[in-house]
């Protein structure tokens, strides 16, 4: 048989008979993907009903749609593998999902760097922020976001689409670009290689912009008085916390990807780590530290009670 088909299964290792860890964890994911659906539905929904137009709103509306996207990429599947016999998956199907995770990865990342930059134009060109941050530069820039990581992930994917399969097999709990790669009967210079160029231009150039960024908010903010300070922190303390938690879970994701031999509970946290926490953080923490939208919250809250 063609090992190319795309009706070719491919079978997850890791879970295991279903028992009363899977239904554990399945339990878990089930209310954590239900939290996900809701905080990030609810903050999108907060935007969009409450006029918040600034370009950090729009930006964090496009972080919550993009979190929905990688969740529902991974948790559905993932539950249903859980609780299941047949713990498998189509060979169309991992290729999806890679594309799916590797979009939300790639973009949310660019997203936060897009943030920094507004934050750092926000603080250092105060009075040249709405001449810099103009609504038609910010769709052009959210334009890119998308276009860049969608189109060499879809090219990346038709790459590792034309391989041979000589195993089914995969040790972790979602289809990943490598595992399917070192599936193949033959060597993989240029995928390898490929898949090297979209790291080193999806993760290393955002995360120099947000450095860059964050260096000159430093040093300005050293020079202000007190007051300033404290309102440069305010102002940046939930994008850092974002940041920080999502490159923790950028690393995270890397050693899942590098690391196949890792026992089901490995799996589980390196997993829950990468795709399942940081969609539900981000609202959260942005909900929590953002005055606009804890106001906006308040006042739809009071409209729904009044109502």
């Amino acid at each position: 048989m063609n090992n190319t088909i795309s009706a070719v299964t491919i079978t997850y290792t890791v879970y295991g008979p279903p028992g009363p860890s899977n239904q554990a964890f399945f339990l878990f994911l089930f209310v954590v993907y239900l939290s996900i659906l809701c905080v990030n539905l609810f903050l999108v929904l907060v935007i969009c009903d409450s006029g918040l137009h600034k370009p950090m709103h729009t930006f964090l509306l496009h972080l919550a749609v993009n979190g929905l996207i990688g969740s529902s990429a991974v948790c559905p599947k993932v539950m249903e593998n859980l609780v299941s016999d047949a713990q498998g998956i189509s060979r169309t199907g991992c290729l999806l999902q890679v594309f799916f995770i590797n979009v939300y990865a790639t973009c949310a990342y660019a997203i936060l760097a897009l943030m920094a930059y507004d934050r750092y134009v926000s603080i250092c060109k105060p009075l040249q922020y709405h001449t810099i941050v103009t609504p038609f530069r910010v769709r052009l820039l959210l334009t890119v976001v998308y276009f860049v990581p969608v189109s060499l992930l879809s090219f990346q994917i038709y790459l590792t689409s034309r391989l041979p399969l000589c195993w089914y097999v995969i040790h972790k709990l979602f289809c990943d670009n490598l595992s399917i790669v070192k599936l193949s009967c033959t060597q993989k210079p240029l995928e390898n290689l490929f898949g090297l160029s979209i790291i080193s231009t999806m993760v290393v150039l955002p995360f120099l912009l947000v450095l860059l960024s964050y260096m000159r908010i430093l040093r300005v903010s050293l020079r202000a008085s007190k007051e300033s300070q404290r309102k440069a922190l305010s102002t940046c303390a939930p994008h850092l916390i974002v940041f920080i938690n999502f490159s923790v879970s950028l690393l995270f994701g890397v050693v899942y990807n590098r690391h196949s031999t890792a026992s089901k509970y490995v799996n589980y946290f390196n997993s829950a780590q990468f795709i399942f926490f940081p969609p539900l953080l981000h609202p959260l923490i942005y909900g929590i530290r953002t005055k606009e939208i804890r106001r906006s919250v308040v006042k739809i809250v009071q409209r729904g009670i009044l109502a």
